[in-house]
């Protein structure tokens, strides 16, 4: 038993420090600080501001998906120029769904508050706290649609061969298959043929082992 347990720990340590493990350790972080951003604006606009819970959920949401955006691409390594139409666009769609998710929690925690008469500081607590709660649960679900679609790795073997494999951006590169090599690749890594012998070289030869 102990030795299965021991075997068990030890393939969980190899995957958590393989890519999924460095990248999840940096969304945790990324998560933490987009968390904190929309924490601290949702209780400005429902504690200070006396928002109600439409535009407190959407200040407080899309300020921390802001966030998150630009330390997941630090997390997955992503350099330069981003790609709108495979990476800002998609992202955005996943923050609106999200919101809606954090949109209804935060409305169930509004009515939470009215229903156990809590004012000032509770009201502000309760709100946070299912706020939280609805976090927690979009967390791995998000971190699942990062990682394996948003900014999953998209070299491909024939643009590793047209580029050179020095333009491909960290955390992205692919070897190409053997199929997808070009032929012209292939003819300039062959080695030169050896030059024939000149004709009075073998005129030559052929007088010396006559005699």
């Amino acid at each position: 038993m102990a030795l299965a347990q021991t075997r068990l720990a030890s393939a969980v340590w190899r995957k958590f420090r393989g890519k999924v493990g460095v990248r999840f350790t940096r969304f945790v972080g990324v998560a933490a600080a987009s968390l904190a951003t929309s924490e601290i604006l949702l209780s400005v606009c429902n504690g200070l501001l006396h928002m109600t819970s439409t535009p407190a959920a959407l200040i407080s949401t899309f300020s921390g998906a802001a966030v998150s955006y630009v330390l997941s691409r630090w997390a997955w390594e992503r350099k330069g120029k981003p790609d709108v139409l495979r990476e800002t666009v998609p992202f955005w769609v996943i923050s609106s769904m999200v919101w809606v998710i954090l949109w209804l929690a935060t409305k169930l925690g509004y009515h939470m508050a009215l229903w156990l008469h809590l004012h000032g500081a509770e009201h502000v607590l309760l709100v946070d706290l299912v706020y939280l709660l609805a976090n927690a649960v979009t967390f791995a679900l998000r971190f699942m649609i990062f990682h394996y679609v948003l900014f999953a790795d998209r070299t491909t073997a024939a643009r590793a061969a047209a580029t050179g494999p020095d333009a491909v951006p960290p955390g992205t590169r692919e070897a190409p298959a053997p199929g997808e090599v070009p032929a012209a690749a292939a003819t300039d890594a062959a080695p030169p043929a050896a030059p024939a012998a000149p004709a009075k070289e073998e005129a030559k030869a052929t007088g010396a082992n006559s005699k």
